[in-house]
């Protein structure tokens, strides 16, 4: 079990004073804030606060927390908490995992995102030059600790940006846990009880777990962890497009990746039409169709060209899937292929 936010006290036991550090961005420090501290109790801590959202996830703001834990003298013992989401706990990870050659830090993440993907695992990073993730590490984090609460601030769009991941770990661990989010879905909760249902009924527990096994298993990515990739190479070039305009949510890039990556696997691999139809119903009935069109189809190959899992002189590498639960790494797609799959995204 992924520990809770009760446990931080004694997490920091033995913290020298003056050496605790919270990075928040301008939504958590006004909603999440309040409730970090009444943990912290009296354990003293310097605030830096960012600007919330992707468009913050720069070099930038990675020198501002350097320069914020210079300022306050930080040393080889102090311990960074990142409080928020996947943006804070990436680029947070990032500049512990950096500073003086690293220190240790501490994800406490507030999206479902973030809960179920970007503060598990030990990837940091931010983007650059218009790159999703194109400069990081991999560093884990002394704990990743989950509130459940912090979901309740969240509004509809945000849980659903965390679902689509939850839905990326179904496909790729089993049936029966893709069967339990499709049931989940289809009791079309209210908002609340959706937080509720996330937390009694297990599954995001189990999507934490799904990773953290993966993760276990090949740290460094070499090889099986290529298949939590499933729907980022798509997902990241249309997300990485919207860069250039206003940032769109990541996991409704992955959801639309996950669409286009699981026709590729019907005509490249088999799996069972079924599944397209499942998600293609998911994306209409919860994300809506992407903002694209086909003339942008040549500019996201392009940048699939450039995603990190690609080798010299191939085509776009995907992770794919045979069946739910099958999946298949290093699957190198011709562009013609790739055009078809888009093809049938934006037809949608």
């Amino acid at each position: 079990m992924t520990p809770e936010l009760s446990q931080l006290p004694t997490i920091l036991a033995d913290l020298p004073t003056g050496q605790l550090f919270v990075l928040t961005d301008s939504h958590t420090v006004v909603h999440c804030l309040p409730i970090l501290a009444d943990s912290i109790g009296q354990i003293p801590y310097h605030l830096l606060t960012i600007e919330a959202g992707e468009q913050s996830k720069n070099l930038t703001s990675v020198q501002l927390v350097w320069d914020f834990l210079l300022k306050h003298h930080a040393t080889r013992e102090a311990v960074l908490i990142n409080l928020g989401g996947g943006m804070i706990t990436d680029l947070g990870g990032f500049a512990a995992a950096t500073y003086m050659r690293g220190i240790r830090f501490v994800n406490i993440p507030t999206t479902l995102l973030a809960m179920v993907d970007a503060s598990s695992g030990g990837k940091t990073g931010f983007d650059y030059k218009g790159v999703k993730n194109a400069i990081g590490t991999f560093t884990p984090p002394l704990a990743t600790l989950i509130h459940l609460d912090f979901l309740r601030t969240l509004p509809a769009e945000e849980l659903l940006s965390g679902f689509a991941e939850m839905l990326k770990h179904g496909l790729i661990a089993s049936q029966e846990e893709w069967v339990n989010l499709l049931q989940l879905l289809q009791e079309e909760l209210p908002h609340e009880q959706l937080v509720e249902a996330l937390g009694s009924t297990g599954v995001l527990q189990a999507s934490i777990a799904i990773k953290e096994k993966v993760v276990a298993q090949d740290p460094h990515e070499t090889g099986l962890r290529k298949i939590l990739n499933f729907g980022h190479t798509v997902g990241h070039a249309i997300e990485s497009a919207a860069l250039e305009r206003n940032a769109l949510p990541h996991g409704y890039c992955v959801l639309w990746g996950m669409v286009a990556e699981v026709y590729l696997s019907v005509v490249k691999l088999g799996c069972p039409r079924e599944v397209l139809q499942q998600l293609t119903q998911i994306m209409l009935q919860y994300y809506g169709r992407p903002q694209c069109n086909c003339k942008q189809r040549e500019q996201l190959i392009q940048r699939m060209y450039r995603d990190k899992k690609n080798s010299a002189n191939r085509t776009p590498n995907f992770t794919l899937l045979r069946a739910v639960g099958e999946p298949e790494i290093n699957q190198y797609v011709s562009e013609k292929d790739i055009d078809e799959a888009l093809e049938y995204l934006f037809s949608l």
